[in-house]
């Protein structure tokens, strides 16, 4: 019996045999869980794909979750955006696996002027080979989201000073021009040696053609509010070409007066989302004109007046410019600084007190505080208030107080919203610079 069990244990024939049958089911098991991990990674993929298809494409620019958005007027889940992604998601993976088990969950939302789609997906893979280890599914799943960041959506008001110290030539070499000609010519303009260009139109309308204004004109002479007309029609266009949808960015302009005797807020453009109907009307902004010289005593540049108006043209309460429902509202305030107006009551500046009604003097900041208080923002660009060292009333009256016009210019500004041109630099090219950093700060949101 010992022998026969013996010889047995010593004959190797058949172990070979033994050894693969024994093996081969983790063999069988090994190979079936690479090729069935090689399947799920690779549906893993394709459900990857979809997922990132379907949250981008719900919200494209173009997209009806990226309208409903901007109709929104705050913030919430978009159901439409949602159906979208699901479709989308469902179109890609549509004759790849047609019966796989396959959980899908999709969300749109909007917070804050960004909205984001979230898909998550869970699908069951069925195995092959790894059946014969007992395992029969292989399940795979993940999450994928999208962000797409809402234009900012504006209301402009543009508030450009356009009274007669506006008529001052435009650069030194100007004002050297316009002094020598007042200075040799024979215009009705008063004074000689003489930098403002006076626009005179009697109170029957009649222009009078010798009046400093036509002087300038007639010897290419630029005065100041012909470049700041200019410029806030190229304004225009630059903001088409920056906006990312259409009526993302509203107009409206405003003068001081188009004549001294009914001085007041002068609504040059109805606010609109036509800029090129507000660049061709603000293009024909001109100076005020005054009936005779001295008029009132000059008294036509009153910034509280003027600040206390158009905050009454700034209709609804500003928003956070997160959808058109949604606008932020923004002064943008183009003037050289100094007021000249009756103000019984009292003036800002003691330097700027010329009688006692009459104040020639820096802003009055507490007017722009007003409507900030009522989170309107306000954009200032500040073209220098020319020094003028041959011009009497410059000496007398401005210089006291010359070197406080920007700071306080600068104070009615809100933060980040200042511009200061000199008559070197360009109206237009810094008018613009303003423009983009308005459109380009990130939006606040509480």
């Amino acid at each position: 019996m010992l022998v026969q069990l013996s010889r047995m244990l010593s004959d190797t024939r058949g172990n070979f045999g033994i050894i693969t049958a024994l093996l081969m089911v983790p063999l069988v098991g090994a190979a079936g869980l690479a090729l069935d991990i090689s399947h799920a990674l690779f549906m893993r993929t394709q459900l990857y794909n979809a997922a990132d298809a379907a949250a981008v494409g719900a919200i494209t620019p173009n997209s009806m979750a990226v309208t409903k958005a901007m109709q929104m007027p705050g913030n919430g889940t978009i159901d439409i955006g949602a159906e979208d992604a699901r479709k989308l998601f469902l179109q890609q993976m549509s004759g790849k696996d047609a019966d796989l088990p396959l959980e899908v969950e999709v969300s749109v939302t909007k917070e804050n002027g960004t909205i984001e789609s979230r898909v998550t997906f869970n699908a069951t893979v069925p195995t092959t080979l790894m059946k014969v280890l007992g395992r029969n599914t292989v399940t795979v799943g993940g999450t994928v989201s999208a962000r797409y960041q809402m234009p900012a959506f504006i209301d402009f008001y543009m508030l450009l000073d356009n009274t007669p110290s506006m008529g001052v030539a435009a650069t030194p070499g100007d004002v050297e021009k316009m002094e020598y000609v007042t200075r040799h010519g024979n215009a009705s303009g008063g004074d000689k040696n003489c930098a403002f260009a006076c626009h005179i139109v009697s109170e029957a309308g009649i222009e009078d053609k010798s009046s400093y204004y036509n002087v300038a004109k007639n010897n290419g002479i630029t005065i100041r509010i012909d470049v700041v007309a200019q410029a806030t029609a190229a304004l225009m266009a630059t903001a088409e070409k920056t906006q990312t949808v259409k009526g993302q960015f509203r107009v409206a302009a405003y003068t001081f007066g188009k004549t001294a005797q009914d001085a007041s807020l002068y609504k040059v453009a109805e606010l609109s989302e036509s800029l090129s109907t507000v660049a061709s009307a603000t293009d024909k902004i001109k100076l005020m004109s005054i009936p005779y010289q001295n008029y009132d005593n000059d008294q036509q540049t009153s910034f509280d007046d003027a600040l206390t108006r158009i905050e009454k043209e700034v209709k609804g309460v500003p928003g956070s410019g997160s959808s058109a429902a949604d606008r932020q509202k923004i002064v943008f305030f183009v003037a050289d600084g100094v007021g000249d107006s009756r103000k019984p009551s009292g003036c800002t500046s003691p330097k700027g007190k010329v009688d006692a009604n009459r104040c020639i003097e820096p802003i009055d900041t507490k007017y722009c505080t007003k409507l900030k208080e009522r989170n309107i923002r306000i954009a200032v660009l500040y073209t220098t208030y020319l020094p003028l060292p041959k011009n009497d009333f410059w000496n007398k009256w401005v210089k006291p107080f010359d070197t406080s016009i920007g700071a306080k210019m600068h104070e009615c500004a809100s933060p980040g919203y200042y511009f200061e041109v000199s008559p070197e630099e360009g109206i237009g090219q810094a008018m613009n610079a303003l423009f983009k950093k308005i459109v380009s700060t990130p939006r606040l949101t509480s």
